[in-house]
């Protein structure tokens, strides 16, 4: 019986020791590299981080630059370098977000591998509990077994007991911190997927701008003369376009009802960009007072955002996809280039307008802060901008306008009733 009971007290202990022994020191050297990949990534990151922002900070520079087609090519330049390091930021993102998934997946296996030494320490310690269940301790005694193997029998079934308590309440443990494992590694990898559907959009707006400096050193034939020529006939037909659509809009029977309208001042809506910059009020602005044709003498119907070319975009609110569009397909420079219309439920509906690339389609279902877009300079536009408009509901439509503009076809835009444009500044949180 002694030499029963010393057998499973060894295999007993040497499952303990191996158990206690750190098993994550058997990869240490592994979570070494990637600690140092991860902090090496960091670096790159800051690093062209500091790049956009120089290249973010010349961008707002050449705001107050003449119209020239020397400044315009090296504007165009400019987003094209800091696209180019938005690029190389989101891979070293990427690489860094699947180090993070390796990471965890060698944590996973690690949390794996203790559970599966636990059970089994559970399943000796259970054995030799049962063991000591069968031996009538005070037979044991009467035997010719010395005392102090039978009091070592008896203390050790007290151990063991304790044993099998420590060992359920780290089993459980270990259990729930595989569960957190598994849900930060599911997070990183939608952060992942993420990444690099930003990276595919990125890499198109880089193309796009690619093909806007080629088109423009095309059609000016790279003489200032001839770029000039274009922003006066592009000024022209913009003026000529704005006052059809202001007579189509003094058409529209569409009545607005002010108590659908939520409160003013209560946040009704979301930023639609992370950074704020507004570059021209709502109404009649100054820019709007000095320059009444391009408005209809109405003032300015939003508010225009600074930002640079392929800055993400979001939904100010959830809502529904009314439409989207793209202008210049129809009048090069005219109007409001690639556009969205979203329906709210609170009575408001906001368009976003002079996109370089738009993500959602006609009747999609949008989240609050979800990405609709990205920021660009694409219809009648002084440089990249977001230009935000908010709409009573029941009072803008979208609407076919067939333009008598030479050069120009039917439009498809949204059309507001003069009552149905709201100073969105009055609906956005306050700053």
């Amino acid at each position: 019986m002694l030499s029963i009971f010393k057998s499973s007290s060894l295999s007993l202990i040497i499952l303990i020791g191996l158990l206690a022994w750190p098993s994550h020191l058997l990869w240490a050297d592994t979570i070494s590299d990637l600690q140092n990949k991860v902090a090496d990534f960091q670096s790159q990151r800051q690093k062209l981080a500091e790049e956009i922002a120089a290249l973010q900070k010349q961008l707002l520079t050449t705001k107050t630059q003449s119209a020239s087609l020397k400044n315009e090519i090296a504007k165009i330049e400019l987003t094209r370098s800091k696209l180019a390091k938005e690029i190389q930021k989101i891979q070293v993102e990427i690489k860094q977000a699947g180090v993070n998934i390796n990471q965890l997946a060698g944590q996973i296996t690690d949390k794996k591998e203790r559970i599966t030494a636990n059970q089994i320490s559970l399943e000796e310690i259970l054995r030799s509990i049962n063991h000591f269940d069968r031996i009538d301790l005070l037979a044991s005694l009467l035997t010719k077994q010395s005392l102090a193997d039978w009091w070592a029998q008896f203390t050790n079934l007290d151990r063991l007991q304790s044993s099998l308590d420590s060992k359920l309440k780290s089993l459980l443990g270990l259990k729930q911190q595989l569960e957190v494992k598994k849900t930060d590694q599911e997070i990183t990898k939608k952060n992942l997927d993420k990444l690099e559907n930003q990276l595919a959009d990125q890499k198109k707006i880089a193309d796009v701008t690619k093909k806007t400096k080629d088109d423009l050193l095309s059609i000016t034939k790279n003489k200032e003369v001839n770029y000039q020529k274009l922003l006066a006939d592009r000024l022209a037909k913009m003026k000529k376009v704005q006052e059809e659509i202001d007579k189509a809009e003094s058409d529209l029977n569409l009545t607005v009802n002010p108590s659908l309208l939520p409160k003013t001042g209560t946040g009704a809506l979301s930023w639609p960009l992370d950074k704020i910059i507004i570059t021209q009020n709502f109404g009649l602005t100054a820019f709007a007072k000095n320059n009444t044709t391009l408005y209809g003498g109405r003032g300015h119907n939003g508010v225009d955002f600074g930002t640079s070319v392929g800055t993400v975009v979001k939904s100010a609110r959830s809502g529904v996809v009314l439409g989207t569009g793209d202008t210049d397909k129809v009048c090069k420079g005219a109007s409001y280039g690639r556009w969205i219309l979203i329906q709210h439920d609170n009575g408001l509906t906001t368009l976003y307008a002079h996109l370089s690339l738009i993500k959602v389609s006609t009747g999609q279902s949008i989240e609050t802060g979800q990405t609709i877009a990205y920021s660009g300079n694409t219809g009648y536009s002084t440089g990249p901008h977001l230009h935000f408009t908010v709409y009573a509901s029941d009072g803008v439509k979208i609407g076919n306008l067939v333009s008598k503009v030479p050069g120009c076809g039917t439009y498809n835009l949204p059309l507001g009733t003069s009552g149905a444009y709201l100073n969105p500044l009055s609906y956005l949180p306050a700053r």
